[in-house]
């Protein structure tokens, strides 16, 4: 089972249902790796969402990346990637916190209109890369890049959304 919780502040908008929209770019994204069969287990797997602004992201950013700047999304993991494997076994109390991601506004914003999408549109793309951080994704190599935005991208054909990485031919 999987929860999600988004903690929303200004200036990301109140008319929409971010707890639907972050639930479901989550599933989708759990759903598409070798660890979709949680979705279905009884743990309680919980991901929690923060959407916040440009500063606070840049004070994340510079403390735990030494990157004095904002970015789109950061992902904090509470599991180690090599102890995934086992999580749903060993879990005692039937919860299991994944970890958190944040997503920054104005940076969201400013992608969003370069790619000619919405906000919400672009923030399940993020939500979707983010979680997928969680579960011990990355995008470090050319391979491992292109394994991630595999899965990014059936997520988001899943969800009806916009190809995320389209492949631009001068």
């Amino acid at each position: 089972m999987l929860d999600v919780s988004v903690q929303r502040e200004s200036p990301w908008s109140s008319t929409i249902d971010w707890e639907n929209l972050a639930g479901t770019a989550a599933r989708a994204a759990i759903e598409r790796t070798p660890f979709g069969e949680w979705l279905t287990h009884p743990a309680q797997m919980e991901i929690a969402v923060r959407l916040t602004d440009n500063g606070e992201v840049q004070t994340l950013n510079r403390q735990y990346r030494d990157k004095d700047k904002p970015t789109n999304v950061l992902s904090f993991p509470m599991i180690q990637p090599d102890l995934l494997e086992t999580v749903t076994c060993n879990s005692d109390d039937g919860e299991v916190i994944l970890g958190d991601i944040v997503l920054a506004y104005d940076v969201c914003a400013e992608e969003a209109e370069e790619r000619e999408i919405s906000v919400a549109d672009h923030a399940s793309h993020l939500i979707v890369h983010g979680c997928l951080h969680l579960l011990g994704f990355d995008h470090q190599g050319e391979a491992e890049a292109e394994a991630m935005e595999d899965i990014e991208r059936a997520a988001m054909t899943a969800l009806g959304l916009h190809d995320p990485y389209p492949i631009c031919e001068d």
